[in-house]
């Protein structure tokens, strides 16, 4: 358990990706099974351990120290295992031998549900500090050090000498602590085989277009397709099953059981954009974030929110890899498949017809009245790369809208950011029904400024607090903020009626009277054409 509390904390002060790696590459190699295993696992899909944590953690901090100063703890510290693991005390436990993180793990595996509690306290009096840390991390599910699943199978991969696409291609057919991974690295064991599985296949992404790239590109060797608006998503539909994949390889099927059935009994791997359709017409992406992140959904949330694909691309049909061919004839075969045997709730992606650039820079102008995010780029010869390689395709996004509100609230960040305040809800001016002008709010961002920005910004919230809540902060509101976005919709979820799409701190306006900031009556004109 040591080892893998070192990884954690060092990854969390760690910035730079490629450091990152470097540290996840040495613990995998060091670190012997199964113990590298559960940490894999914990830092990809994480561990089906089943504890209620936070309730049983309250229960076990009351004990120990005043509710209320735990609380208040908790908020100023910002984030729960670390709070917990600075309060609980050291004892004589601690001269015991360090669990290590196979026994950990195990342990709770085999814990009822009563058990959980004096097994979560007697392995805290083992700990020190910054092991007790890494185990409430290890059990909430998300360690949040700034490590994404595909680093740390990056990390793994650079650390048993194999190819990070194909760990990927027989991800799903693992389980933790993924004996069979470590010995086919090893050399004990053939590769594991996932034939038959619906398996995740790394997805081809797209870099954002940039002024140089034009000169290199002729508008013949290219196909453009509109950006939709909505999620990436990966369906591979066997005799095995089907799955629904986001884009960094999780598996999301349970949130959208309707288009699972859809693709059932279809031998195929499409990739396309999961979006919310009402009447043949998308619907805004706030209506899909209703069902993201759900382990389950309603008869109720699957009508009001009728999920759908909209396809892109073709991987596999019928046991055929097809990623070697070039994009004109995967083109051509998930048109025939469409046909032949295309899967309800889906519709093939537009294929734009252009002559120039110019032609499709206006089409790309008036994306923003149909809801469209942009347009996409495809090299026409391009074949299906994993990752994001450069020159076959592009994304060209329609510029981001701006406007200038007024900072509200702002609350304590997590983790390197919990002695910051670094989220910010910002609003602006409306009349009220006695025509007097009051702020409404319209957003919250966490984004976009430097860290130098975040010190200022921070510096004068604190001189310019007007009341406390908790972690939250009111502010004075006299800062203005130019805040950039991707699109606005009206939600009965806001005071104000509508919420901001990927809302970020574009410009901090020091200068301008918060008078000067812009009205909700603005913000409304923007809906009709976002």
């Amino acid at each position: 358990m040591r080892r893998f509390a070192q990884l954690l904390d060092e990854l969390s002060y760690t910035q730079g990706r490629n450091d990152k790696l470097a540290l996840l590459t040495g613990y995998f190699r060091a670190t012997p099974d199964p113990d590298r295993g559960w940490a894999l696992a914990a830092l990809t899909d994480g561990l089906p351990i089943r504890i209620a944590l936070r309730r049983i953690l309250t229960d076990l901090m009351a004990e120990r120290i005043d509710p209320v100063l735990y609380k208040l703890s908790r908020d100023y510290v910002g984030d729960t295992a670390e709070t917990v693991s600075l309060l609980w005390d050291d004892n004589a436990a601690l001269s015991e031998a360090s669990p290590g993180l196979d026994e950990i793990v195990t342990a709770f595996f085999a814990a009822s549900p009563a058990a959980m509690r004096p097994l979560l306290a007697g392995l805290l009096d083992r700990l020190d500090v910054r092991g007790r840390w890494a185990l409430l991390k290890l059990l909430g599910g998300a360690p949040r050090v700034g490590v994404s699943a595909r680093l740390a199978k990056m990390g793994l991969a650079t650390a048993i000498g194999k190819d990070i696409a194909d760990i990927e291609e027989i991800w799903h057919g693992l389980k933790p602590p993924y004996a069979e991974l470590f010995a086919w690295a090893a050399g004990t064991s053939l590769r594991p085989d996932a034939t038959g599985l619906p398996i995740f296949r790394p997805l081809m992404l797209a870099p954002p277009i940039e002024t140089g790239d034009w000169d290199n590109l002729q508008p013949q060797d290219f196909a453009a397709e509109w950006k939709w608006d909505g999620i990436r998503v990966q369906i591979a539909a066997t005799a095995g099953g089907v799955r629904l994949f986001s884009r960094n390889g999780d598996d999301i099927s349970t949130a959208f059981p309707e288009i699972a059935k859809a693709f059932a009994s279809r031998n195929v791997t499409v990739d396309g954009e999961l979006l919310v359709m009402r009447d043949g017409e998308v619907a805004p992406f706030n209506d899909l974030q209703q069902r993201l992140n759900r382990k389950s959904v309603t008869a109720r949330q699957a009508q009001s929110h009728p999920a759908h694909v909209r396809l892109y691309d073709i991987l596999m049909d019928a046991g055929d890899d097809l990623r070697a061919l070039a994009f004109d004839e995967r083109r051509k075969r998930l048109e025939a498949w469409h046909i032949t045997a295309g899967a309800p709730l889906s519709d093939l992606s537009e294929l734009i017809s252009f002559s120039d650039f110019t032609e499709l820079a206006t089409l790309r102008d008036g994306a923003r009245a149909a809801g469209i995010e942009g347009l996409m780029l495809k090299r026409r010869t391009s074949p299906y790369l994993a990752g994001r390689p450069k020159g076959h395709w592009f994304k060209w996004k329609r510029d981001p809208l701006t406007l200038d509100c007024v900072l509200l609230y702002a609350q304590r960040g997590s983790g390197k950011r919990s002695s910051y305040y670094s989220d910010y809800t910002f609003g602006v001016w409306r009349n009220d029904d006695l025509g007097q002008r009051e702020l409404v709010p319209v957003g919250k961002a966490y984004s976009g400024f430097t860290d130098a920005e975040l010190k200022e910004l921070d510096k004068f919230i604190r001189q310019n607090t007007v009341e406390s809540f908790g972690p939250v902060r009111r502010v004075t509101p006299t800062l203005v903020l130019e805040v950039a976005f991707d699109a606005v919709q009206a939600s009965s979820r806001h005071k104000s009626g509508v919420a901001m799409r990927f809302p970020r701190i574009h410009c901090i306006r020091w200068d301008k009277p918060a008078a000067e900031a812009d009205t909700l009556a603005a913000v409304l004109g923007l809906i009709a054409g976002s």
